[in-house]
């Protein structure tokens, strides 16, 4: 069936500068009363995510699987699983987000499937069946050992062994989840089928999972990498991934041809967009190479700013690169997502509303689109689970030093009072942190200083500045923990100042700079008098006509 799309989408780019909100669709809403949250939960609770002035969804999985990884191992890339519903509850879910004027993308998990579906299980039969080339098999070393010196981002080797075949899959993540073989262009043509299957039921767009890992290279061993550094969710010391250069198991030159396949496949669904997710040690330059030219994806966002450096020349750094280096292409920024320590526990700003502010402000002024995850803008925190409450086959492996993703993936919650925070009418698929009920969306819904109320008025202002949504930036050095930009557009010219220090600063202004009448009151800096005064974690913007100099640094003094 095709579903209509919204007037609207003859405005073909409205993916460049929107802010999409991540679903988590286990954890948003239950209303089956069995903990697990569901489509009907989505549709239900669409008017609260219209109210936050957002442009976009992003539901992650909710294809049929067995659940080894909570829907990113699929066994039926075209049908809802049960617990979340059914393709109606998905159609109904469709046009009830684009009568509220919300488009709707959805994860895409297109490097690997579960060894649940159908093709895995035929190819793995045999090696001369129809689909036996399917997925990428390989011999064993003379000794017995795996082909290459691989290794799974969540532990192990990358290669299993199968007794039927008598020989090695190929699996990056879990042994449950086979990577397909993109050199067999009868895959290439499946996996676009499957994602025509969606653009035909009326999606918007697609978020594509480890987008950077549909082809492998040649099989040889990785080198060993001389240090270990943040990055990656799989690069950590206690993870054998993270002591590899990932040279030929990723990321290959071949993968850049299925990304013109499937931008040529969008580009028959005017107003369609892609966002691909990179893990890479050299992100920022796939990003660059996977959006520029308007031949592969629209935009693509990375881990370098899901970092557990909140210190601004770190956070500065990955943005000037990201600019010298894209060209035309267009980043997508994020500061949390499902795989992710919380951020306001991530950045040490556990209840501390100038900070999560200042963090709101940061990401929406820069140049790009933006991603925020469920529960960013209640500011809820990191939950502390015990071993035994578990779920994520990462936490548990590498437990104790490394703790899993079930902590950013406790359920939303909607009222304090009620018994599971109203999410559920039964007991949650993950307890719910009693400090979250403090947060809950009846608790800040009706309060004009609460962070929910700061989040919706910053995307209302922003949503009527042209310059912030889809304009130049340029950067200005760091002074004093003050991260100083520009943005313009069309003959308009933005000025914003970010104060990351827990102290007051002065910059020099332009006398000429007019504080804008319409900015929320979270935007707190005072210009006056040629002088920029910010409190503790500041947040200031001007507008300024574009032949006045703005030159911040020099006169950059800290009050008292």
């Amino acid at each position: 069936m095709s579903l209509s799309r919204p007037p609207h989408d003859a405005q073909q780019d409205w993916w460049r500068g929107a802010v999409i909100y991540q679903i988590y669709p286990r954890s948003f809403q239950d209303t089956g009363a069995d903990g697990i949250g569901d489509l009907q939960g989505v549709i239900d609770r669409l008017d609260y995510i219209a109210s936050l002035n957002v442009d976009a969804i992003w539901l992650s999985p909710f294809f049929t699987s067995p659940m080894k990884d909570f829907g990113y191992d699929v066994s039926d890339y075209r049908d809802v699983d049960p617990m979340f519903g059914t393709l109606e509850d998905f159609d109904r879910l469709v046009q009830a987000a684009h009568a509220r004027g919300l488009k709707v993308t959805i994860d895409q998990v297109l490097s690997h499937s579960s060894d649940a579906h159908p093709w895995f299980l035929e190819s793995r039969e045999s090696r001369d069946n129809p689909k036996a080339d399917w997925y990428v098999w390989a011999d064993p070393r003379p000794d017995g050992a795996p082909p290459t010196n691989w290794q799974a981002i969540f532990g192990g080797s990358a290669w299993q062994w199968d007794t039927r075949r008598c020989q090695y899959y190929l699996h990056n993540f879990l042994v449950e989840q086979p990577d397909l073989n993109f050199r067999n262009p009868a895959v290439v043509e499946a996996i676009l089928g499957e994602v025509r299957f969606w653009l035909e039921r009326g999606v918007d767009g697609f978020r594509l999972d480890a987008i950077n890992f549909c082809t492998h290279g040649e099989l040889k061993d990785n080198p060993p990498r001389d240090d270990i550094r943040e990055g990656f969710i799989g690069v950590r010391p206690d993870n054998p991934y993270g002591y590899q250069q990932h040279r030929y198991d990723k990321t290959q030159p071949e993968n850049l041809l299925f990304l013109e396949r499937l931008r040529a496949l969008l580009d028959e669904y005017p107003g369609t967009t892609s966002v691909g997710e990179v893990g890479d040690d050299d992100s920022l330059g796939v990003m660059a190479e996977y959006t520029q030219g308007g031949k592969r994806l629209h935009m693509c966002y990375s881990f370098n700013l899901l970092t557990e450096n909140a210190d601004p020349g770190h956070l500065l750094a990955p943005l000037e690169e990201m600019e010298a280096r894209i060209g035309d292409g267009w980043p997508c920024w994020a500061l949390g997502n499902h795989d992710i320590t919380r951020l306001a526990t991530r950045w040490n700003a556990e209840g501390k509303a100038a900070k999560l502010r200042l963090y709101l402000a940061f990401l929406l002024t820069q140049r790009g689109s933006v991603c925020l995850y469920q529960g960013e803008e209640l500011g809820l925190t990191e939950a502390e689970l015990t071993f035994d409450q578990l779920v994520d086959p990462a936490g548990i492996t590498f437990w104790p030093s490394y703790k899993g993703r079930d902590g950013c993936r406790t359920p939303m919650p909607w009222q304090a009072d009620n018994p599971n925070a109203g999410f559920s009418d039964s007991a949650p698929w993950l307890p719910i942190p009693a400090e979250h009920r403090g947060l809950a969306v009846d608790q800040q819904e009706h309060d004009p200083a609460s962070l929910l109320n700061a989040y919706r008025a910053f995307l209302a202002f922003r949503r009527t500045q042209p310059a912030l949504v889809k304009g130049d930036i340029r950067y200005h050095p760091l002074r004093d923990d003050v991260i100083s930009l520009e943005r313009r557009h069309l003959g308009e010219r933005l000025l914003v100042a970010l104060n990351f220090a827990a102290e007051p600063r002065e910059l020099g202004a332009p006398r000429e700079a007019h504080a804008l009448d319409d900015a929320p009151a979270m935007v707190n800096g005072t210009w006056r008098d040629g002088t920029l005064r910010l409190p503790a974690h500041g947040i200031a913007i001007a507008r300024v006509t574009d032949d006045v100099p703005w030159t911040p640094t020099p006169e950059t003094r800290r009050p008292g």
